[in-house]
């Protein structure tokens, strides 16, 4: 079987101290394998700020689209933000941020597959676990929303990292992992998911 190109897509995630001290990693694994990605790589990681914040600021955009996205979901939820400055917003935020990723261990890994970033954020869900959709990993196993969050001056607790899009997977999945770390391997399985004629099924 040839690999395409858009079969080797990989994609970043990370599941967050809550998702690891609730137990679910197993759980969220499942969903991605039962999808029919592939795991490239794995790692159990104690973060530093630092590479939080790193991480975070990948994209030099990423400050100013989080805070622009606090904003509108605010005010289609009819809550009262302290400024309505996103970057003054996300500065707030990523220092949540950086406390809530340092708390306790986190499970970093490398997807693979067709589609499998846009897949996985599908699968995610939403930022905020309240407005997410049943059948999602936050809609089904969060119930932390912004407000409460907000109320209690932390971060979101909603389990997991997904990478955004296919450029901003490949740049935080450099910032995570070394090239060795990533291992290139055929699962049988992917001759059902992409072997145009399923040639050699029957015996």
């Amino acid at each position: 079987m040839n690999y395409s190109k858009r079969q080797q897509e990989r994609t970043l995630v990370v599941i967050k101290p809550d998702g690891v001290q609730r137990s679910l990693i197993g759980e969220i694994i499942g969903r991605f394998e039962k999808l029919g990605l592939k795991l490239t790589a794995m790692k159990m990681c104690l973060l530093t700020e630092e590479f939080v914040e790193k991480h975070y600021t990948l994209d030099p955009e990423w400050r100013r689209i989080t805070g622009e996205k606090r904003i509108k979901a605010a005010k289609e939820k009819g809550e009262k933000l302290e400024t309505e400055d996103p970057l003054e917003i996300t500065a707030v935020i990523l220092e949540k941020l950086k406390k809530y990723m340092t708390s306790g261990p986190v499970i970093a890994m490398v997807w693979q597959g067709v589609h499998a970033t846009e897949l996985v954020r599908k699968m995610v869900g939403g930022t905020e676990p309240r407005s997410s959709d049943v059948g999602t990993i936050r809609g089904d196993y969060v119930l932390d929303s912004y407000i409460l969050a907000d109320s209690d001056g932390r971060a979101v607790r909603n389990l997991i990292h997904a990478s955004g899009t296919a450029e901003e997977s490949e740049a935080e999945i450099k910032h995570w992992f070394k090239p060795e770390e990533i291992v290139n391997y055929r699962l049988i399985a992917e001759q059902i998911l992409y072997d145009v004629n399923l040639d050699g099924l029957l015996e």
